[in-house]
């Protein structure tokens, strides 16, 4: 498998081919909220000195609160998520693990390259580690309890701060299960990179030394720990957010397109010619999402509040 796999952004690659200016262009290839949270001033010394242990102690303690965790759980944070996939499949020696497709391909990935043995449909008998997105990208599935059958599973939970009733939390207190948050996501701040690892102690603990000492930088720690203890915005934002996306529904209703699934920062629609509409957005400088399993899947993320007459045009 190669280690250039397939996702959204490459908007350097779609100026070069369709032209203009990057600033002209709507990005709505990632499920990244377009209104990212205000960061504020950051203290000089976040910058200048090591992250120490009582600001990785206060983001620990607001992700704690922020995500109901239960008690007994411990939570790594780390420089996104992505880096935390990369490492989860060394917790384990390397044998079966399910992950159905389609679904975000860096678990495959990373599983693979720790030699596993990769299934992407339910197999006739459990594997020894289950890996699902909750809800999916791009689908929107959600999964239920009865679903999570392996020893060992592993719930991305990058999209679910916008519908947080339906987090699986609660099961890492099963000592098996890890949960992924992606703060970059559904907070607006993919560039910060960070995310969490929600588990058992143990697991957690040999993933820490997996990741390293000072994996979170001090601007991020600060930003981190302001976001998680702000649940107003949070709340804010999940209204928004769904009247966003219902509106790009309307929107693309209009063009004949079907609605597939999705989650309110991100949306998947069904169409005659996916390459096609992708090349039709690209002109009037909007770069969607399109599959190479697919020929008929685009998916739009929501664009910024001062944009959507740029996209209502091109559609």
């Amino acid at each position: 498998m190669s280690k250039h796999r397939d996702h959204g952004g490459g908007l350097d690659a779609a100026v070069a081919r369709y032209g203009g200016e990057k600033a002209d262009w709507i990005d709505l290839s990632t499920g990244i909220n377009p209104t990212p949270y205000p960061i504020g001033k950051i203290p000089q010394s976040a910058w200048a000195l090591l992250p120490d242990a009582a600001a990785q102690d206060a983001l620990v303690q607001a992700a704690h609160t922020f995500w109901n965790v239960p008690k007994g759980a411990a939570i790594l944070a780390a420089p996104g998520a992505s880096s935390l996939i990369a490492r989860l499949p060394a917790l384990w020696p390397a044998g079966k693990v399910e992950i159905r497709t389609p679904t975000y391909n860096e678990h495959a990935g990373a599983f693979a390259a720790h030699g596993w043995q990769i299934c992407d449909q339910a197999p006739d008998q459990p594997a020894d580690v289950q890996v699902v997105v909750h809800p999916n990208n791009p689908t929107g599935r959600l999964w239920q309890a009865e679903d999570l059958t392996a020893p060992h599973v592993i719930i991305d939970e990058s999209f679910c701060d916008v519908m947080p009733e339906q987090t699986h939390i609660a099961r890492v207190a099963d000592g098996q299960s890890i949960v992924l948050k992606s703060f970059g996501k559904f907070w607006g701040l993919a560039g910060l990179r960070l995310g969490f690892a929600i588990g058992a102690p143990e697991l957690i603990d040999r993933l820490a030394t997996l990741v390293g000492p000072w994996a979170v930088s001090g601007p991020a720690l600060s930003i981190g720990t302001a976001a998680l203890n702000d649940p107003d915005w949070a709340e804010q934002q999940r209204i928004q957010l769904r009247e966003s996306s219902a509106k790009l529904d309307r929107l693309m209703q209009n063009t004949g397109a079907d609605l597939m699934g999705g989650t309110p920062l991100f949306r998947l629609y069904k169409l005659a010619n996916a390459r096609a509409f992708q090349d039709r957005l690209a002109q009037g400088h909007v770069w969607s999402r399109i599959f190479p399993y697919s020929d008929t899947w685009v998916r739009l993320g929501l664009p910024p509040e001062d944009r959507w007459d740029q996209l209502e045009a091109v559609l």
